[in-house]
């Protein structure tokens, strides 16, 4: 706890400020014991069962409506485990690595690997999954040892000032601080010279984070995004892969980073996924009223998505909605889930991600047609092939790189807590989640620990016959 006094000093603090403030905390105990950081994560675990409430109603005033349902399975829930997984885990992550030891040294030196804290870390978050994108990072950055200023975005208002005014009751401001985007912070933000900075966001965006800290040579992570495809193939259950694909697509009202874009089907097949899709969305959802149906963020997001469509349509594609009634309703800025049909391929629908309830789909003839096509533009930050056929799998994951696959679904890699997240290429650099984004936050540092006889000292000038053995044996 601390202080009111305090808290009011810490949410008037400046970035630049911050920063001062802690990294003298970082070089007064640079290494906290084992005991320090499973109390931090306990700490964060405890803020977010305590305020689960507060937080569901925080996003939902942010989004205009989000499902309740949705807040707590994808931004509560994984805090809650990914905490109990890293403190199983965190004592072992921390112990020094033992190396092999080169010849040269003939077997009397030792090698090591000593993971050690960074320091402070600046972490920028986006607007879709502000709880989950802020506090499972602050769980590798502070199982590493590390301190953390976090900037959010300026979509989550209402989160921002719930953090704000709550975190400082669980974290003094040396250990870690909120910052809303108030105009010029988050340019200010991406600017200080961190010991590493986390960005999760649009590929533009990521561009000018990526060349402001280049400025300080601060070391960053890149979560973008891209047109993640699904490709259903001809063996596997088509309502089985629907309902999975359905699922995820419109969750979040298809704001997610690891959506599935767009999904690649059998040509022969695309008549009766439309007819599968009308008939498990409407199960889903009875209506646009739903309230386990998201709303749009915000009304540019909503103009653009409904832009997107129209152009679509004007080039020729049929547009299916799944549900009944209106296809969108601006007073609460909810759209319809849609599939699209022949969009075409100049339009904006296949060219951006779409961040959306929005599906379009596309036929093939066969799978070398679908690789080349993925593998044409950008590497996508999510890979979804349904298969049962094991050939099929492999060759689609080793000819199309992506950031991480999920096998006959989709989305699921992101919450294993054992396996790293991020993207490659223009969908992201870098990963984080589990022993990965614990070396992430870390300084690997080789120790050489020299014997009380050094092997060198035999080959100092001036050279001989001596020198001339080892040499040899050294070369061999």
């Amino acid at each position: 706890m601390i202080n009111n006094e305090l808290a009011r000093q810490m949410i008037a603090a400046t970035p630049s400020a911050t920063l001062a403030l802690q990294r003298a905390a970082y070089f007064k105990h640079p290494i906290p014991s084992l005991a320090e950081r499973r109390a931090d994560l306990r700490m964060l675990q405890r803020f977010a069962r305590e305020q689960q409430d507060a937080l569901c109603d925080a996003i939902s005033d942010d989004y205009g409506h989000r499902s309740r349902h949705e807040s707590l399975l994808a931004e509560i829930a994984p805090v809650a485990s990914d905490v109990e997984h890293t403190l199983a885990a965190l004592r072992g992550w921390m112990k020094p690595q033992k190396r092999a030891i080169d010849r040269l040294t003939f077997g009397l030196a030792r090698n090591e690997v000593i993971p050690q804290p960074l320091g402070v870390v600046g972490v920028i978050v986006p607007w879709n999954f502000p709880i989950y994108l802020s506090l499972v990072p602050l769980i590798c950055i502070f199982a590493a040892g590390n301190r953390a200023m976090v900037k959010m975005s300026e979509n989550s208002r209402h989160v921002a000032r719930l953090l704000i005014d709550r975190m400082p009751a669980y974290f003094p401001p040396d250990k870690l601080q909120f910052f809303d985007e108030t105009g010029g912070v988050g340019v200010e933000f991406s600017q200080l010279p961190f010991d590493h900075l986390l960005f999760t966001g649009s590929g533009a965006t990521g561009r000018a984070v990526m060349a402001a800290a280049a400025k300080n040579l601060c070391p960053v992570t890149l979560e973008l995004g891209g047109k993640s495809p699904a490709i259903v193939c001809d063996d596997y259950p088509l309502r089985k892969a629907a309902e999975r694909l359905l699922y995820v697509k419109y969750l979040n009202a298809g704001q997610i980073c690891t959506s599935v874009d767009h999904v690649w089907l059998p040509r022969a097949r695309v008549t009766e996924f439309v007819e599968l899709a009308r008939q498990i969305v409407s199960t889903n959802y009875a209506s646009l009223a739903s309230p386990d149906y998201t709303s749009i963020i915000d009304e540019r997001s909503f103009k653009r998505l409904l832009g997107g469509m129209q152009e679509a349509a004007d080039g020729g594609a049929t547009l299916v909605p799944l549900l009944p009634g209106p296809p969108h309703d601006a007073a609460s800025r909810k759209i319809a889930p849609h599939l699209v049909l022949d969009a075409p391929a100049e339009c904006a629908l296949m060219q951006r991600e779409i961040f959306g309830p929005i599906l379009p789909l596309r036929a093939y003839d066969d799978l070398e047609t679908v690789v080349q096509q993925i593998n044409a533009g950008p590497r996508p930050l999510a890979l979804y092939p349904f298969s049962h056929d094991r050939q099929r799998i492999d060759m689609l994951i080793n000819r199309v790189m992506s950031g991480g696959v999920s096998v006959n679904d989709a989305l699921f890699h992101v919450a294993q807590h054992d396996l790293p997240f991020g993207g490659v290429g223009e969908s992201g650099m870098g990963q984080y989640h589990g022993h990965e984004g614990f070396n992430t936050f870390s300084k690997l540092r080789p120790i050489f620990r020299q014997a009380s006889r050094s092997s060198l000292a035999l080959m100092r000038p001036p050279y001989g016959t001596l020198a001339n053995q080892l040499l040899k044996f050294l070369v061999r």
